[in-house]
Protein backbone atom coordinates (compact mmCIF):
# COMPACT_ATOMS: atom_id res chain seq x y z
CA UNK A 1 0.00 0.00 0.00
CA UNK A 2 1.01 3.57 -0.37
CA UNK A 3 0.29 6.63 1.58
CA UNK A 4 2.06 9.91 1.25
CA UNK A 5 1.57 11.94 4.42
CA UNK A 6 2.86 15.40 3.60
CA UNK A 7 2.18 16.82 7.03
CA UNK A 8 4.50 14.38 8.76
CA UNK A 9 6.91 13.83 5.90
CA UNK A 10 6.28 10.08 5.90
CA UNK A 11 6.14 7.85 2.81
CA UNK A 12 4.76 4.32 2.96
CA UNK A 13 5.64 2.49 -0.22
CA UNK A 14 2.93 0.88 -2.32
CA UNK A 15 2.76 -2.81 -2.85
CA UNK A 16 3.79 -2.32 -6.47
CA UNK A 17 6.75 -0.15 -5.58
CA UNK A 18 7.93 -2.60 -2.96
CA UNK A 19 7.66 -5.46 -5.43
CA UNK A 20 9.56 -3.57 -8.13
CA UNK A 21 12.23 -2.52 -5.69
CA UNK A 22 12.64 -6.01 -4.40
CA UNK A 23 12.09 -4.85 -0.81
CA UNK A 24 11.35 -7.38 1.91
CA UNK A 25 7.76 -7.47 2.91
CA UNK A 26 6.74 -7.48 6.53
CA UNK A 27 3.68 -9.19 7.95
CA UNK A 28 1.98 -5.80 7.98
CA UNK A 29 2.68 -5.37 4.28
CA UNK A 30 1.30 -8.82 3.54
CA UNK A 31 -1.85 -8.07 5.50
CA UNK A 32 -2.25 -4.85 3.58
CA UNK A 33 -1.86 -6.76 0.30
CA UNK A 34 -4.56 -9.19 1.35
CA UNK A 35 -6.93 -6.36 2.22
CA UNK A 36 -6.05 -4.52 -0.98
CA UNK A 37 -6.83 -7.55 -3.10
CA UNK A 38 -10.27 -8.18 -1.63
CA UNK A 39 -13.18 -7.89 -4.11
CA UNK A 40 -14.78 -4.46 -4.06
CA UNK A 41 -12.00 -2.85 -2.01
CA UNK A 42 -10.67 0.25 -3.77
CA UNK A 43 -7.38 0.33 -1.82
CA UNK A 44 -5.18 3.28 -2.66
CA UNK A 45 -7.83 5.05 -4.68
CA UNK A 46 -10.15 5.00 -1.70
CA UNK A 47 -7.51 6.50 0.56
CA UNK A 48 -6.63 9.17 -1.98
CA UNK A 49 -10.29 10.12 -2.30
CA UNK A 50 -10.59 10.34 1.46
CA UNK A 51 -7.49 12.51 1.62
CA UNK A 52 -8.89 14.88 -1.01
CA UNK A 53 -12.17 15.18 0.86
CA UNK A 54 -10.34 15.93 4.11
CA UNK A 55 -8.21 18.57 2.41
CA UNK A 56 -11.32 20.19 1.02
CA UNK A 57 -12.92 20.25 4.47
CA UNK A 58 -9.80 21.80 5.96
CA UNK A 59 -9.78 24.54 3.33
CA UNK A 60 -13.44 25.30 4.05
CA UNK A 61 -12.75 25.57 7.78
CA UNK A 62 -9.76 27.83 7.14
CA UNK A 63 -11.88 30.17 4.98
CA UNK A 64 -14.60 30.19 7.65
CA UNK A 65 -12.18 31.23 10.40
CA UNK A 66 -10.37 33.84 8.29
CA UNK A 67 -13.72 35.39 7.38
CA UNK A 68 -14.65 35.50 11.07
CA UNK A 69 -11.68 37.80 11.77
CA UNK A 70 -13.14 40.45 9.46
CA UNK A 71 -16.16 41.33 11.57
CA UNK A 72 -14.56 44.41 13.13
CA UNK A 73 -14.80 43.22 16.75
CA UNK A 74 -12.22 44.07 19.41
CA UNK A 75 -10.99 40.48 19.49
CA UNK A 76 -10.46 40.45 15.70
CA UNK A 77 -7.30 42.58 15.90
CA UNK A 78 -4.33 40.83 14.26
CA UNK A 79 -1.59 43.50 14.50
CA UNK A 80 0.52 41.32 16.79
CA UNK A 81 3.74 43.28 16.24
CA UNK A 82 2.14 46.55 17.34
CA UNK A 83 1.64 45.48 20.94
CA UNK A 84 3.99 44.40 23.76
CA UNK A 85 5.22 40.85 23.81
CA UNK A 86 4.27 39.00 27.03
CA UNK A 87 7.24 36.64 26.87
CA UNK A 88 9.68 39.53 26.52
CA UNK A 89 8.07 41.31 29.49
CA UNK A 90 8.36 38.13 31.55
CA UNK A 91 12.04 37.84 30.65
CA UNK A 92 12.55 41.46 31.70
CA UNK A 93 11.06 40.60 35.10
CA UNK A 94 13.42 37.63 35.49
CA UNK A 95 16.46 39.74 34.66
CA UNK A 96 15.33 42.52 36.99
CA UNK A 97 15.05 39.99 39.81
CA UNK A 98 18.66 38.97 39.09
CA UNK A 99 19.65 42.61 39.38
CA UNK A 100 17.66 43.04 42.62
CA UNK A 101 18.87 39.75 44.14
CA UNK A 102 22.25 39.16 42.41
CA UNK A 103 23.23 36.35 44.76
CA UNK A 104 20.03 34.33 44.34
CA UNK A 105 18.87 34.33 40.73
CA UNK A 106 21.61 32.89 38.57
CA UNK A 107 21.73 33.09 34.78
CA UNK A 108 22.79 29.67 33.53
CA UNK A 109 24.25 31.20 30.38
CA UNK A 110 27.26 32.31 32.40
CA UNK A 111 29.76 29.55 33.16
CA UNK A 112 31.56 31.67 35.70
CA UNK A 113 30.22 34.21 38.15
CA UNK A 114 31.61 37.72 38.19
CA UNK A 115 29.16 40.12 39.75
CA UNK A 116 30.32 43.19 37.87
CA UNK A 117 30.37 41.64 34.41
CA UNK A 118 27.11 39.75 34.94
CA UNK A 119 25.27 42.81 36.23
CA UNK A 120 26.53 44.83 33.29
CA UNK A 121 25.10 42.29 30.86
CA UNK A 122 21.76 42.10 32.69
CA UNK A 123 21.38 45.87 32.96
CA UNK A 124 22.19 46.45 29.30
CA UNK A 125 19.80 43.68 28.31
CA UNK A 126 16.99 45.14 30.44
CA UNK A 127 17.55 48.63 29.06
CA UNK A 128 17.48 47.41 25.46
CA UNK A 129 14.36 45.24 25.72
CA UNK A 130 12.43 47.45 28.14
CA UNK A 131 12.95 50.50 25.95
CA UNK A 132 11.62 48.64 22.92
CA UNK A 133 8.54 47.42 24.79
CA UNK A 134 7.82 50.87 26.23
CA UNK A 135 8.08 52.43 22.76
CA UNK A 136 5.56 49.90 21.48
CA UNK A 137 3.01 50.61 24.22
CA UNK A 138 3.44 54.37 23.92
CA UNK A 139 2.64 54.09 20.22
CA UNK A 140 0.04 51.42 20.77
CA UNK A 141 -2.23 53.41 23.05
CA UNK A 142 -1.65 57.12 22.99
CA UNK A 143 -3.79 59.76 24.61
CA UNK A 144 -6.89 60.55 22.58
CA UNK A 145 -6.43 57.74 20.07
CA UNK A 146 -8.11 54.39 19.74
CA UNK A 147 -6.24 51.39 21.19
CA UNK A 148 -4.21 49.68 18.50
CA UNK A 149 -3.37 52.86 16.58
CA UNK A 150 0.28 52.66 15.63
CA UNK A 151 2.16 55.65 14.26
CA UNK A 152 5.95 55.63 14.34
CA UNK A 153 7.33 58.87 15.74
CA UNK A 154 10.93 59.67 16.71
CA UNK A 155 9.59 61.46 19.80
CA UNK A 156 8.12 58.21 21.02
CA UNK A 157 11.51 56.48 20.83
CA UNK A 158 13.13 59.35 22.72
CA UNK A 159 10.43 59.33 25.38
CA UNK A 160 10.77 55.55 25.78
CA UNK A 161 14.52 55.96 26.24
CA UNK A 162 14.04 58.69 28.86
CA UNK A 163 11.51 56.60 30.80
CA UNK A 164 13.76 53.53 30.70
CA UNK A 165 16.76 55.41 32.04
CA UNK A 166 14.66 57.08 34.74
CA UNK A 167 13.36 53.68 35.78
CA UNK A 168 16.87 52.22 35.96
CA UNK A 169 17.95 55.10 38.18
CA UNK A 170 15.14 54.14 40.57
CA UNK A 171 16.36 50.54 41.01
CA UNK A 172 18.48 51.37 44.11
CA UNK A 173 15.36 52.82 45.77
CA UNK A 174 13.34 49.73 44.78
CA UNK A 175 16.03 47.49 46.29
CA UNK A 176 15.99 49.58 49.48
CA UNK A 177 12.26 49.01 49.89
CA UNK A 178 12.51 45.29 49.11
CA UNK A 179 15.27 44.91 51.70
CA UNK A 180 12.87 46.27 54.33
CA UNK A 181 10.19 43.83 53.13
CA UNK A 182 12.68 41.00 53.58
CA UNK A 183 13.44 42.14 57.12
CA UNK A 184 9.74 42.45 57.96
CA UNK A 185 9.10 38.93 56.69
CA UNK A 186 11.89 37.48 58.83
CA UNK A 187 10.66 39.30 61.92
CA UNK A 188 7.02 38.42 61.26
CA UNK A 189 7.32 34.71 60.51
CA UNK A 190 8.90 32.45 63.18
CA UNK A 191 8.84 29.59 60.65
CA UNK A 192 11.42 31.36 58.49
CA UNK A 193 14.87 29.89 59.10
CA UNK A 194 16.77 32.76 57.50
CA UNK A 195 16.57 35.42 54.79
CA UNK A 196 17.87 33.03 52.13
CA UNK A 197 14.84 30.82 52.62
CA UNK A 198 12.54 33.84 52.30
CA UNK A 199 14.09 35.08 49.06
CA UNK A 200 14.10 31.64 47.46
CA UNK A 201 10.79 30.28 48.76
CA UNK A 202 8.31 32.92 49.87
CA UNK A 203 5.65 33.90 47.32
CA UNK A 204 4.81 37.03 49.28
CA UNK A 205 8.26 38.57 48.89
CA UNK A 206 8.40 37.55 45.23
CA UNK A 207 5.10 39.29 44.51
CA UNK A 208 6.08 42.40 46.45
CA UNK A 209 9.36 42.62 44.51
CA UNK A 210 7.60 42.38 41.15
CA UNK A 211 4.96 44.87 42.29
CA UNK A 212 7.55 47.44 43.36
CA UNK A 213 9.15 47.22 39.91
CA UNK A 214 5.76 47.52 38.19
CA UNK A 215 4.66 50.37 40.46
CA UNK A 216 7.69 52.45 39.50
CA UNK A 217 6.88 52.02 35.81
CA UNK A 218 3.24 52.84 36.60
CA UNK A 219 4.33 56.13 38.22
CA UNK A 220 6.39 56.92 35.12
CA UNK A 221 3.23 56.71 33.02
CA UNK A 222 3.99 53.45 31.23
CA UNK A 223 0.72 51.82 30.09
CA UNK A 224 -0.02 48.09 30.03
CA UNK A 225 3.47 46.74 30.87
CA UNK A 226 3.15 47.24 34.67
CA UNK A 227 -0.11 45.27 34.65
CA UNK A 228 1.48 42.52 32.56
CA UNK A 229 4.22 42.26 35.18
CA UNK A 230 1.92 42.04 38.19
CA UNK A 231 -0.37 39.55 36.45
CA UNK A 232 2.67 37.41 35.74
CA UNK A 233 3.39 37.36 39.48
CA UNK A 234 -0.32 36.80 40.18
CA UNK A 235 -0.28 33.70 38.01
CA UNK A 236 2.75 32.31 39.83
CA UNK A 237 1.70 33.07 43.41
CA UNK A 238 -2.07 33.64 43.53
CA UNK A 239 -1.48 37.13 44.99
CA UNK A 240 -3.16 39.93 43.01
CA UNK A 241 -1.69 43.41 43.62
CA UNK A 242 -2.46 46.14 41.11
CA UNK A 243 0.64 48.14 40.10
CA UNK A 244 -1.18 51.35 40.99
CA UNK A 245 -1.35 50.43 44.69
CA UNK A 246 0.97 52.50 46.88
CA UNK A 247 2.82 50.37 49.46
CA UNK A 248 5.20 51.63 52.14
CA UNK A 249 8.32 49.98 53.57
CA UNK A 250 8.39 46.83 55.72
CA UNK A 251 5.41 45.23 54.00
CA UNK A 252 4.84 41.60 55.02
CA UNK A 253 2.59 39.12 53.22
CA UNK A 254 2.22 35.80 55.01
CA UNK A 255 1.14 32.79 52.93
CA UNK A 256 -0.52 35.15 50.48
CA UNK A 257 -2.83 32.97 48.42
CA UNK A 258 -6.01 34.81 47.48
CA UNK A 259 -4.91 38.32 48.50
CA UNK A 260 -6.40 41.10 46.35
CA UNK A 261 -5.16 44.70 46.60
CA UNK A 262 -6.88 47.23 44.35
CA UNK A 263 -5.34 49.94 42.23
CA UNK A 264 -6.03 52.97 44.46
CA UNK A 265 -5.12 51.27 47.74
CA UNK A 266 -2.69 53.13 49.98
CA UNK A 267 -0.68 51.09 52.49
CA UNK A 268 1.63 52.58 55.10
CA UNK A 269 4.74 51.08 56.69
CA UNK A 270 5.05 47.95 58.86
CA UNK A 271 1.78 46.46 57.61
CA UNK A 272 1.09 42.70 57.78
CA UNK A 273 -1.45 41.02 55.51
CA UNK A 274 -2.45 37.36 55.62
CA UNK A 275 -3.99 35.05 53.03
CA UNK A 276 -7.40 35.73 51.53
CA UNK A 277 -7.51 39.43 52.40
CA UNK A 278 -9.31 41.81 50.04
CA UNK A 279 -8.57 45.53 49.94
CA UNK A 280 -11.21 46.40 47.40
CA UNK A 281 -13.90 48.75 46.16
CA UNK A 282 -17.42 49.00 47.55
CA UNK A 283 -18.94 49.05 44.08
CA UNK A 284 -17.74 49.16 40.48
CA UNK A 285 -21.18 49.60 38.93
CA UNK A 286 -20.06 52.99 37.63
CA UNK A 287 -17.61 51.28 35.30
CA UNK A 288 -15.18 53.54 33.43
CA UNK A 289 -16.71 56.67 34.99
CA UNK A 290 -14.88 55.67 38.19
CA UNK A 291 -11.46 55.74 36.53
CA UNK A 292 -9.13 57.93 38.57
CA UNK A 293 -11.49 57.98 41.57
CA UNK A 294 -10.14 56.55 44.83
CA UNK A 295 -12.12 53.36 45.27
CA UNK A 296 -9.94 51.33 47.64
CA UNK A 297 -9.05 51.76 51.33
CA UNK A 298 -6.14 53.42 53.08
CA UNK A 299 -4.20 51.28 55.56
CA UNK A 300 -2.04 53.30 57.93
CA UNK A 301 1.18 52.23 59.67
CA UNK A 302 1.55 49.16 61.91
CA UNK A 303 -1.74 47.53 60.90
CA UNK A 304 -2.25 43.76 60.89
CA UNK A 305 -5.00 42.24 58.74
CA UNK A 306 -5.74 38.56 59.32
CA UNK A 307 -6.94 35.97 56.86
CA UNK A 308 -10.20 36.38 54.99
CA UNK A 309 -10.85 39.98 56.02
CA UNK A 310 -12.41 42.36 53.49
CA UNK A 311 -11.83 46.11 53.75
CA UNK A 312 -13.72 48.07 51.12
CA UNK A 313 -14.23 51.64 49.96
CA UNK A 314 -12.16 54.62 48.95
CA UNK A 315 -13.15 56.60 52.06
CA UNK A 316 -12.28 53.76 54.43
CA UNK A 317 -9.21 54.41 56.59
CA UNK A 318 -7.75 51.86 58.99
CA UNK A 319 -5.96 53.76 61.73
CA UNK A 320 -2.44 53.04 62.93
CA UNK A 321 -1.70 50.07 65.21
CA UNK A 322 -5.10 48.51 64.46
CA UNK A 323 -5.72 44.77 64.17
CA UNK A 324 -8.40 43.43 61.82
CA UNK A 325 -9.51 39.92 62.73
CA UNK A 326 -10.19 37.04 60.38
CA UNK A 327 -13.26 37.26 58.12
CA UNK A 328 -14.14 40.80 59.22
CA UNK A 329 -16.12 42.80 56.68
CA UNK A 330 -15.35 46.50 56.95
CA UNK A 331 -16.80 49.35 54.89
CA UNK A 332 -16.07 52.28 57.21
CA UNK A 333 -13.08 53.89 58.86
CA UNK A 334 -11.49 52.47 62.00
CA UNK A 335 -9.76 54.74 64.57
CA UNK A 336 -6.16 54.23 65.67
CA UNK A 337 -5.40 51.31 67.98
CA UNK A 338 -8.66 49.46 67.29
CA UNK A 339 -9.04 45.68 67.41
CA UNK A 340 -11.81 44.38 65.17
CA UNK A 341 -13.20 40.87 65.48
CA UNK A 342 -16.43 39.02 64.79
CA UNK A 343 -18.54 38.82 67.96
CA UNK A 344 -20.44 35.78 69.18
CA UNK A 345 -19.45 33.43 66.46
CA UNK A 346 -21.19 30.19 67.40
CA UNK A 347 -19.68 26.79 66.79
CA UNK A 348 -21.64 23.60 67.27
CA UNK A 349 -20.07 20.16 67.64
CA UNK A 350 -21.97 16.90 67.28
CA UNK A 351 -20.93 13.34 67.89
CA UNK A 352 -21.04 11.00 64.93
CA UNK A 353 -23.23 8.51 66.78
CA UNK A 354 -26.94 9.13 66.33
CA UNK A 355 -28.95 10.50 69.18
CA UNK A 356 -26.01 12.12 70.97
CA UNK A 357 -26.41 15.61 72.39
CA UNK A 358 -24.62 18.63 70.97
CA UNK A 359 -21.69 20.24 72.76
CA UNK A 360 -21.44 24.00 72.80
CA UNK A 361 -18.13 25.66 71.95
CA UNK A 362 -17.89 27.21 75.43
CA UNK A 363 -18.02 23.75 76.98
CA UNK A 364 -15.25 22.20 74.91
CA UNK A 365 -12.45 22.73 77.45
CA UNK A 366 -14.39 21.26 80.38
CA UNK A 367 -16.44 18.61 78.64
CA UNK A 368 -15.56 15.04 79.72
CA UNK A 369 -16.42 13.90 76.18
CA UNK A 370 -13.94 16.29 74.50
CA UNK A 371 -11.74 13.36 73.44
CA UNK A 372 -13.99 12.68 70.44
CA UNK A 373 -12.85 15.96 68.89
CA UNK A 374 -9.26 14.83 68.61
Amino acid sequence: MVLSDKTEGKIIYTREKRERGGLDMTDLDKSAMEIDSRPGFRGNNFLVDQDKERQKEMQEVEKLLIADYKNGRDIDKTAVFNQPDPETVHEIIKKLLRIIFPGYYRDRVFRGYNIDSNLTVWIEDVIYHLQKQIAIVLNYQREGEAPGTFVCQPQIELKASDITMEFCRSIPKIREYIDTDLQATLEGDPAALNKDEIVLCYPGLYTIAVNRVAHELFLLGVPLIPRMMTEYAHGKTGIDIHPGASIGKYFFIDHGTGIVIGSTTEIGEHVKVYQGVTLGALSTSGGQSLRGVKRHPTIEDYVTIYSGASILGGQTVIGTHSVIGSNAFITGSIPDGTRVSIKNQELQFKKKASGETSIEAKDIKTSPNADWLR
